[in-house]
């Protein structure tokens, strides 16, 4: 640079107090200005000093630079002074001046600007003026409210048909074969359509001899499982169970469950996977509402079902004795033989169980895939390929697992089945099984870094690539530590049982910014819309709605979510920065006005996780006669841990708003979550299950 010293001037038509809502917090300049991925004010205690902050930039194929910012100067609505800790001779300033009818002059100054970009070493002056209008602009749209636009993943040259191509190719799932299983492999997927049966049957025409399930007691190849489900499926029917059937299955992760599921789906019978968490009155209402007719079981669910009515047969999964008639999916399976089956007119749906976490678990009605887009869809996101070992322990009646094993299909992958989670289990099985995949859930990460270091280092997880993680949000804390532990191997899923997915974060997504969902797959559409519909101004908070080809078709009760130009509600609040990345704040009914400011849980609970202390937390609004609501934080510390309420609200006081400080803090041994690691607030704030934790 000729220069140490920038200047950037302009006039805004807005006045001081309006854009230093903006430009006065760092904190929300990652919405507006490109290549700053986050910026976190750091808690301190030295009054003497101001205030710190933590800032990531965001350097592209370069990686990350993380460095710290002090205020050395902060005058309300007028001036603003940012310098480097430890001090490198960098500062930026921001200066206000009214002008008058509602007018500002912007004045900023660089000195120094030295930070790293990507593509070199030093920013130049015309890059930073091109980069500072570009927010400028951002901020302008915000401020006058402007319409946003939708946020959409067409792919690259050539469009979406193309990106979908080279997606498939590059992961394996298009490539040469033998010309008779290839041929073979394509008339399943005209047999049975891209459906979960027509997966399995695609594969073993392919590769029957690839072994296609593990669980704990066997395996078999993908030629054993279609042949083995035909048998099934011909059992089945026998016992009545055909295409205007509905077939409860209340099982955990293993191979006769997934043979179950199959089996009633070469009949075209329609499948309710039934959550294992389920309590056996729920398990009754669940089988009445969707006209369950059969339902098939693990031994240890027996009593879950004793009280349903006579005419429901029941079939157990395992070696034991079976229901009232002695069947058990084994008797069922070897007491026919049958070469194959064909097609029904109609495949069975697939009911997936809302996760309940705002009250009654509902019944959701999944799709099935119109073609390969779907699949591409996800491996554009992550880099799984032909021939994964992939551990799914994410349970597979959720919508998380099941979408594991839909894309174990077309990879022909070898799938490895936890039954019950245990962290150090998991471990082993990665080691022994050369997992190069696993899909989990954001707690069984959490336990998995419980576990002793000396725990975790007797097993030799290297051969892991990809560890997706879904169901249930994740905290900033655990994602750093979970990739400083175990590498950059780390894809965060967001998505529901309604829309499927949304966005992914990628390692470097989350390297930049822990606590981002991502963006969106290969031919998906986000948008951030206000309550009439319209996408909200850039950097704005709002509404978010996610397009798709995999939108659920409605819950059984006949209700839906609201749709607004081909996009659905996921009945989240969040926001997309200036690098295309999606912040979720929360659930739409999560959200707090305390004393008239707005205030999102999750802001609170990503902080308090940050705490050494902290193995857990939950923040919920409760009633307030003075405040309208008010903050309570629920706080699950680590054996041997101290901490008292005073310290944690003195810790949030000095990293968030005043506002957003918690003035309820309640210590408990454990937090309600669902069997995918959910919070379930709801029943924070039922007293009955207060009661029972004092």
């Amino acid at each position: 640079m000729s220069s140490d010293y920038v200047a950037f001037d302009a006039l805004v038509d807005h006045a001081p107090a309006r854009l230093w809502e903006i430009l006065g917090d760092p904190e929300v300049y990652p919405r507006f200005f490109t290549g700053i991925s986050s910026c976190e004010r750091v808690p301190s205690h030295d009054p003497v000093h101001g205030t710190t902050y933590h800032v990531r930039v965001d350097r592209g194929s370069e990686g990350v630079t993380e460095f710290r910012l002090q205020a050395l100067i902060n005058r309300q609505a007028e001036k603003l002074v940012l310098a480097t800790i430890p001090d490198t001779g960098s500062w930026v300033s921001v200066h206000l001046s009214p002008l008058g009818a509602g007018r500002t002059r912007l004045a900023l100054v660089f000195f120094n600007p030295r930070l790293p970009v990507p593509g070199g070493h030093e920013w130049s002056k015309g890059r930073i003026r091109s980069w500072m209008r570009a927010a400028l602009a951002r901020v302008r749209a915000y401020l006058a409210g402007d319409s946003g636009a939708y946020v959409v993943n067409r792919g690259t040259s050539g469009g979406y048909g193309a990106g979908v191509l080279r997606t498939l190719m590059r992961s394996g799932v298009v490539g040469p074969g033998r010309p008779d299983r290839v041929l073979a492999q394509l008339r399943s997927v005209g047999r049975w359509g891209y459906t979960l049966v027509g997966g399995y049957s695609a594969a073993a025409a392919r590769e029957p001899g690839r072994t296609a399930l593990v669980d704990g007691a066997s395996s078999c190849t993908y030629g054993e499982i279609d042949h083995r489900t035909d048998r099934l499926a011909a059992g089945l029917a026998g016992v009545g169970v055909g295409p205007r059937s509905t077939v409860g299955v209340l099982a955990r992760n293993h191979i006769a469950m997934m043979e179950s599921v199959l089996a009633c789906g070469k009949l075209g019978a329609s499948v309710v996977l039934l959550n294992t968490a389920l309590a056996g009155q729920q398990v009754e209402d669940a089988v009445d509402e969707h006209g369950v007719g059969t339902v098939i079981l693990d031994e240890d669910f027996e009593p879950l079902v004793r009280y349903l009515p006579d005419g429901v047969q029941l079939i157990t999964t395992g070696p034991g004795a079976g229901g009232a008639a002695g069947l058990t999916v084994r008797s069922l399976r070897t007491t026919v033989s049958r070469a194959g089956r064909k097609p029904p007119a109609r495949p069975g749906s697939v009911v997936v169980m809302t996760s309940g976490t705002s009250g009654t678990p509902r019944g959701a009605l999944r799709p099935s895939s119109k073609g390969l887009g779907s699949v591409a869809a996800m491996l554009s996101r992550i880099p799984l390929r032909v021939g994964e070992r992939m551990l799914i322990s994410a349970p597979i009646f959720h919508a998380w697992g099941m979408a594991g094993m839909l894309i174990t299909t077309p990879l022909r992958a070898t799938v490895v089945l936890q039954e019950r989670f245990d962290a150090e289990a998991c471990l082993r099985t990665i080691a022994e099984q050369q997992c190069t995949a696993l899909f989990a859930i954001p707690i069984m990460l959490r336990r998995i870094l419980d576990l002793p270091a000396e725990v975790r280092q007797r097993y030799d997880t290297s051969s892991l690539r990809v560890v997706a993680s879904s169901g249930s949000a994740m905290s900033g804390a655990l994602v750093t530590e979970f990739m400083d532990t175990f590498g950059d191997v780390l894809y965060n899923f967001y998505g529901s049982t309604e829309v499927s997915w949304g966005t992914v974060a990628d390692p470097a997504d989350l390297r930049a910014a822990p606590t981002t969902a991502g963006k969106p797959p290969l031919g998906t559409r986000l948008g951030i819309l206000d309550v009439d519909g319209a996408p909200v101004p850039p950097g704005a908070t709002g509404r978010i709605f996610v397009g798709n080809e995999m939108l659920f078709h409605g819950y059984t009760d006949g209700s839906s979510r609201e749709v607004r130009d081909s996009l659905m509600d996921t009945g989240d609040l969040g926001y997309v920065d200036a690098n295309g990345r999606l912040f979720v704040s929360g659930r739409q009914d999560e959200m707090v006005i305390s004393g008239g400011e707005n205030v999102f849980p999750r802001t609170v609970e990503e902080a308090l996780a940050y705490l050494p202390q902290v193995a857990d937390v939950a923040v919920v609004g409760v009633d307030d006669d003075e405040f309208g609501q008010r903050l309570a934080a629920y706080i699950v510390l680590h054996d041997g841990a101290r901490l008292d309420a005073g310290m944690v609200r003195a810790y949030v006081r000095h990293r968030l708003p005043r506002f957003a400080v918690p003035r309820d803090v309640v210590f408990t041994d454990e937090l309600p979550r669902n069997p995918t690691g959910k919070l379930l607030k709801h029943r924070l704030m039922e007293t009955q299950w207060l009661a029972s934790r004092f």
